[in-house]
């Protein structure tokens, strides 16, 4: 028992802000690692004091609306004192067989960091199909050797001051874990459609960057025969260039593949990605039409006053 509790040589990085409502999970969940930092960013909750009880490091990030953001900057400036560094966000946990697994290959040499797969739960229901399941996350990894991608997103408003989809690049050989971490959001659906609002802007984004071959530069690159996740780099090429994509999105997710065998929660998030989708695609033809605005400052040339009626002549009194 006393092995099983003992701590191991990790240090593990929480992004946060106003996580109140997650952060106790999450921290219990890490307990296993030698530090633990929570990197805040002005939380107004009682983020900073429940991190602070449960033993966690409390760093204040400042974001300064260009490169790096939260996890690079972490990366960049914390004080490890370990090699290894494990990712965690706050809606995120770690398990106890999970932690075992993690206990061994670090002891391994061979390995400079290690792909974790996620269980996502929406509405009390793990989310096994429509494409959601495997969801590859390197997470682990010597800090030394990994950095997070620059995608060129950063001078977009309102996508928050945190790394959202970018992947770490890594010198070396990666391997995968066979446990799973959970992703379960203790929120509401107001605050994953919060969430998914600054995401678009920032798909958006990627996606113009595909589309106009900008921004591969120091990314884990598109390849067919790659990992995982470049293979999603790959086909994402693709999937930009096709018209009718929230459909799309809703029949490959629902449909191909398999989203109704998750019940009504399998539906709901099919239909919530169908919108995400349709997000992600007015914001796109805002940057690329509109400037990025909703309407520029010029006013339309068919826009003009309308002319005043001539008055009526006057008579003479007689």
């Amino acid at each position: 028992m006393t092995s099983k509790l003992s701590k191991l040589p990790v240090s593990v990085l929480i992004p946060a802000k106003n996580e109140e409502e997650n952060l106790p999970a999450c921290l219990a969940s890490v307990a296993r690692a030698d530090e633990v930092f929570v990197v805040d960013s002005q939380s107004n909750d009682r983020s900073i004091e429940i991190s602070e009880s449960l033993g966690a490091n409390v760093v204040q990030f400042h974001f300064n609306g260009r490169w790096p953001k939260k996890k690079n900057w972490s990366l960049e400036n914390l004080p490890f004192r370990n090699e290894w560094v494990l990712i965690v966000d706050c809606d995120e946990r770690i398990t106890p067989e999970l932690w075992d697994e993690i206990a061994a290959v670090i002891q391994q040499p061979d390995c400079n960091g290690y792909y974790l797969n996620r269980r996502v739960f929406f509405l009390g229901k793990w989310i096994r199909h429509g494409g959601k399941y495997p969801d590859w996350n390197l997470r682990l990894f010597r800090h030394a050797k990994g950095r997070y991608e620059n995608l060129n997103t950063e001078e977009i408003r309102n996508t928050g001051d945190n790394e959202v989809h970018e992947h770490v690049v890594l010198e070396g050989k990666v391997g995968y874990l066979k446990n799973d971490m959970l992703h379960e959001d203790f929120r509401d659906l107001f605050h994953w459609l919060e969430r998914h609002n600054r995401y678009s802007n920032w798909e958006a984004r990627v996606y113009l960057n595909l589309l106009t071959g900008n921004g591969e530069d120091g990314t884990i690159g598109a390849n067919l025969f790659g990992d995982s996740v470049q293979r999603k780099r790959f086909l994402k090429k693709i999937w930009v260039q096709l018209p009718f994509k929230p459909l799309l999105r809703f029949i490959l997710f629902y449909i191909i593949r398999l989203g109704f065998l998750d019940g009504k929660a399998g539906y709901i998030y099919g239909r919530l990605l169908s919108q995400y989708e349709y997000q992600i695609g007015v914001k796109l033809y805002e940057l690329r039409d509109c400037g990025g605005k909703l309407n520029t400052s010029s006013t339309p040339k068919a826009v003009q006053p309308a002319p005043q009626p001539e008055a009526a002549p006057t008579q003479s009194p007689l």
